[in-house]
């Protein structure tokens, strides 16, 4: 083992441990109901509420009090310090009620993080479960099961219809189509045939195949694929929070404040005054429920984002990658477009192909059957069936010879291409002829989704920057960035060459949301500042991303991203009107002109006064 492997291991044992410590525990949750219901019956002035207020303060408060002790000693002032000092402080003066308030919004905070540390790490265990443990061997004649982690490169696997491909390798016979949009995010099976090149983690979706191994385990494009995730989510640096960081300043404000006071006055009652009146409550109490009124509202305009941390994050973005096949398209093949020649009809085209492709398993084939069904038109049985690989069918139907497939097909048969239309970058293209005719030609694409040109229009309003990032040919992804008009394409990209654009981003100091679907996009997705998924994508997405739109609808992000600047813009205001309090509160109270009950007075109606403006993003039943 290596020092580099050695330090990543030693870096993914703490990362772990941190998680674990993390964890939200059936503790936590009783501790908020003692905390929560001891609120309540301080609020109805219950017999020695004041005690029972003291008591909860002390108890529930309890991990806020450890962690600001530790926070003390690695000299990092937090929100956990300051609201120590003000609790304290509010019991020195049995303001009781507003201690046990104030640490039942605290405690609730802290369980919302705890509730969001768990991201990403089931990514890696779905990841490593779409890859088959064992794998047929063909052994002379005969065909034995082994494990795959005993296999050696040069080993010839066979491939059945169904199954998943269990290692990277190069096809010795067979033909089949491959469903390989976990690593390519090509929208259309692949077709193969002897030489073709596979990917483990991709599926066999007809004819069985040997392959001869060329990469196994780590050494495939899908192992590459999980070994970025790890990477990605281990070495994440991690962005502070906003809360931790306002509530900082005003820590050290209030703590400067409160000696100055002393040593001017020497007068222990003002000292007290400016502690709790300079308290960061407004802001502990402020921004989580800002935070949590923002996802309650982003929940509701369909998109689930997976903690605070993100929801700032968003409110930074600047440019939005989105990936295109299941994303901006909805990563099926259809049939787009038909062409009538030579005095055909419609219909005439439709029902010549979908009889030839009834008995075909090619992708393109369905497609057209599936627009015969949808039209209602009938569908006959070829009496005569060929298929050649990579040029199509020739057939016959009602003793009519009647070919489908591509120009090369139609050109060795006799068949002149010369006159027909250039061929469409933007779409695959079908011809179909009968007894020497080209009577149609039926363009297939990946269909775009509606919302898609909106959702980019609207993002450009707000200032923030589209760009496409595909495995798909450039033709196809420019003819969609032009719909679109994403003025800004990368196509032809591999996984990690994903993971490296956005990276390259990052570096020239964009901050990136990466929008995907696909097992594919996953590293993208955690390399990215924030990772959107798609609510129909896959579940190795849906994990690795920090947002998960509910409907599909693209139009929701952009939704996400006005609340997410919303809150912002309200946790800031807290911060500016809580600073402006503090300092007119702290020359009050150094001054001898606050109590230590009236410096409580005016900290509470603060604090109500920036919760009320925080609430203002709560979804309208909860907020009434």
């Amino acid at each position: 083992m290596t020092a580099t492997d050695t330090k990543a291991d030693a870096a993914l044992a703490v990362d772990q441990h941190g998680y674990e410590a993390h964890k939200l525990e059936k503790s936590d949750l009783i501790r908020i109901a003692f905390v929560g219901l001891s609120v309540l019956l301080c609020w109805l002035h219950l017999p020695y509420f004041n005690y029972l207020a003291t008591a909860a303060t002390l108890i529930g408060g309890y991990p806020i009090f450890n962690e600001a002790i530790s926070n003390l000693r690695e000299r990092r002032m937090t929100m956990e310090l300051s609201m120590s000092i003000a609790l304290f402080a509010a019991l020195s003066i049995s303001e009781t009620f507003t201690a046990v308030l104030i640490t039942f919004f605290v405690l609730i905070a802290e369980a919302l993080e705890k509730l969001t540390m768990s991201r990403g790490r089931n990514a890696i265990e779905h990841l490593v479960s779409l890859l088959p443990q064992d794998a047929s061997i063909r052994n002379g004649d005969s065909v034995e099961v082994r494990k795959v982690s005993s296999l050696q490169i040069g080993d010839i696997v066979v491939i059945k219809p169904g199954s998943r491909v269990p290692v990277d390798g190069s096809v010795l016979s067979g033909h089949s189509y491959i469903d390989q949009s976990t690593i390519t995010g090509e929208s259309i099976p692949a077709e193969k045939v002897s030489g073709s090149v596979v990917y483990a983690g991709t599926i066999n979706q007809s004819g069985t195949l040997d392959v001869r191994t060329t990469g196994i385990g780590e050494d495939t494009a899908f192992g590459k694929i999980i070994h970025y995730v790890e990477t990605a989510e281990l070495y994440k640096a991690p962005v502070q929070k906003t809360a931790d960081r306002l509530a900082g300043y005003l820590v050290y404000f209030a703590i400067g404040c409160a000696l100055l006071t002393f040593f001017l006055t020497h007068n222990m009652k003002a000292m007290i005054s400016v502690v709790i009146v300079a308290g960061a409550c407004g802001i502990a109490a402020g921004t989580p429920l800002a935070i949590l009124g923002a996802v309650g509202r982003a929940a509701r305009s369909g998109s689930i984002i997976k903690g605070g941390l993100y929801l700032e994050l968003l409110s930074q973005i600047d440019t939005v990658v989105f990936d295109k096949t299941g994303t901006l398209t909805y990563g099926t093949p259809t049939v787009v477009d038909l062409e009538c020649l030579n005095g055909a009809s419609p219909s005439d085209v439709l029902e010549l192909a979908a009889g030839a492709e009834s008995v075909s398993e090619h992708p393109l084939g369905k497609s057209i059957v599936q627009e015969a069904l949808n039209k209602g038109l009938p569908i006959r049985k070829p009496e005569q069936f060929i298929y050649t690989p990579g040029k199509g069918i020739i057939c016959k139907l009602d003793a009519a010879q009647v070919l489908v497939g591509n120009r090369i097909l139609f050109e060795e048969n006799g068949y002149s291409v010369a006159s027909l239309p250039l061929m469409r970058t933007e779409s695959s293209e079908v011809l179909v002829g009968k007894t020497q005719k080209i009577v149609g030609i039926i363009h297939i694409a990946d269909v775009l989704r509606p919302e898609a040109k909106q959702a980019v229009a609207d993002l450009k309003a707000i200032g923030i920057k589209s760009i496409l990032l595909t495995g798909d040919a450039k033709p196809i992804a420019q003819s969609i960035a032009d719909k679109l008009t994403i003025t800004e394409v990368a196509a032809d990209v591999l996984p990690g060459k994903k993971q490296d654009y956005i990276k390259k981003l990052a570096d020239a100091g964009r901050r990136v949301a990466m929008v995907g679907d696909g097992v594919n996009d996953a590293p993208a997705l955690i390399e990215a500042s924030v990772g959107v998924a798609i609510g129909s994508g896959t579940d190795v997405a849906r994990e690795s991303a920090d947002v998960v739109l509910i409907g599909n609808d693209l139009g929701h992000l952009v939704e996400t991203i006005r609340i997410a600047r919303q809150c912002r813009r309200i946790i800031m205001t807290n911060f500016v009107g809580t600073l402006v309090v503090d300092g007119i509160g702290v020359l009050l109270a150094a001054f001898g002109y606050l109590s230590p009950l009236l410096a409580a007075f005016i900290h509470v109606s603060s604090e109500l006064i920036f919760i009320m403006n925080s609430a203002r993003l709560l979804p309208g039943k909860l907020r009434t």
